[in-house]
């Protein structure tokens, strides 16, 4: 598993907008600004966070973005999982059934399968809020 641009992107503006939280709505531009990322690029990666409910919009002249719900309740796997699709590390457990014409007799499939379980279970235990507090924000004290 290779995590693309778009899926580092995505976490650093949903990290921007729980940084932000108590500011109200946030314009890309300002993320962009902040974040040292084209606006263009954001457009992108907010029409894919959209389709999921993540972001709360307002159009107009106050308008931007922010989380629907607390940082604490936005895990690393699912951001990843909307960016990036499948996590797996090997494309025969892409799919919910393994339909490899091998795997009853592949020697390899446990050993990427407890990797795959260990990747999705570390970034399932992950939150904007963790990151944040292990990057030295207090996020307790927003006013929300």
């Amino acid at each position: 598993m290779k995590v693309s641009t778009k899926g580092r992107y995505a976490l650093r503006m949903l990290l921007d907008l729980a940084e932000h939280k108590g500011d109200g709505f946030i314009s890309l531009k300002e993320i962009a600004e902040r974040q040292n990322i084209s606006k263009q690029y954001l457009e992108q990666i907010v029409s894919l966070l959209n389709t999921s409910n993540i972001l709360r919009t307002n159009r107009g002249k106050q308008g931007g973005y922010m989380l629907a719900k607390e940082p604490s309740e936005y895990n690393v796997r699912d951001i990843l999982r909307i960016t990036e699709g499948n996590l797996a590390p090997v494309t025969c457990l892409e799919e919910e059934v393994n339909t490899c014409e091998k795997v009853a007799t592949c020697k390899t499939i446990a050993l990427w399968k407890g990797l795959n379980d260990v990747i999705s279970e570390y970034l399932s235990g992950v939150t904007l809020k963790d990151m944040l507090e292990q990057a030295g924000e207090n996020v307790d004290n927003w006013v929300i």
